[in-house]
């Protein structure tokens, strides 16, 4: 449950974000005219993404065991890598997020341009979306309380989605950055799970033949059939007992990535004032 719960709120946090900093700019720009669509190119992306989640379900639940196996692998290896180039990509910009955005819809309006404006928030939200099916598809093959883990993602997206309304009524100010900091350490654990996992499926569908060898007896702390077992497995990606791949791939991806999430980032130095030069008379 906690690690879609992050999931949806991270990735419904950013979308709501992005289309309520380009509403609130059209209306200061007197242009509501443009609101309309707006909202149309976001329901059509909602749709879109939901419209894909359900297909790649139904088609991975029809699919033998061996070829379903390398699906939900290929699947947490494509949600890894977005994880990453989000987490990446967010660190990067998160502090200037909302300058971009108002000067990207400031130049689509001195063009003349609404269509720029719809196609910004349909694509910030596709994007997301897209993002947040696969990412929770392969949440959902390695969950195993399927009620929780949807629980978590639909508390997480209406949580974004109010605090997103929230900001963009001026009510509620949070320090961004630090938000995605946390998050996006969390995300990093979750991910080197889904790592983790996918390296299990591609063995059990027999696709990865190296490492395959009992690194660790983690019967202790994981507790096979308990409760217990389930969060750390669907929070960590947890095994009872890991292979060598699995505890490999674990580790070299969620120490650098944890490392560079949290190691905090140098403030851009300031332009010293100009000095106006002096004539002597």
């Amino acid at each position: 449950m906690l690690p879609t719960f992050v999931i949806g709120l991270r990735e419904g946090l950013e979308a709501s974000l992005i289309v309520g900093i380009i509403a609130a700019f059209l209306i200061q720009r007197g242009e509501r005219r443009a609101l309309r669509p707006m909202w149309v190119g976001v329901g059509v992306a909602i749709g879109l993404c939901v419209a894909v989640a359900v297909v790649l379900r139904a088609v991975g639940q029809s699919l033998p065991f061996r070829q379903r196996e390398v699906m939900e692998g290929i699947l947490a290896l494509i949600a890894v890598a977005g994880v990453t180039y989000m987490v990446v990509w967010m660190r990067r910009h998160s502090r200037e997020l909302k300058g971009q955005l108002e000067d990207q819809a400031e130049h689509a309006l001195l063009v003349g341009s609404t269509l720029a404006l719809v196609g910004m928030a349909f694509f910030a939200v596709l994007r997301e979306g897209l993002e947040t099916a696969i990412f929770m598809l392969a949440a959902f093959g390695s969950s195993s309380d399927p009620v929780a883990t949807g629980l978590g993602a639909t508390l997480g997206v209406a949580v974004a989605v109010g605090l997103g309304y929230a900001i963009y009524r001026g009510g509620v100010r949070i320090n961004l950055s630090r938000f995605f900091r946390v998050t996006g350490f969390v995300l990093v654990l979750v991910a080197a799970g889904l790592l983790s996992t996918a390296v299990h499926s591609l063995s059990e569908a027999g696709v990865v033949s190296l490492g395959q060898r009992t690194a660790l007896d983690l019967a202790w702390l994981v507790g096979p059939g308990t409760v217990r077992q389930s969060l750390i497995t669907g929070m960590l990606g947890l095994q009872a007992a890991p292979t060598v791949a699995e505890v490999f791939v674990y580790l070299a991806y969620a120490i650098p990535m944890s490392l560079y999430v949290l190691w905090p980032q140098r403030s851009k130095p300031v332009q010293p004032a100009a000095v106006p030069a002096v004539t002597a008379g």
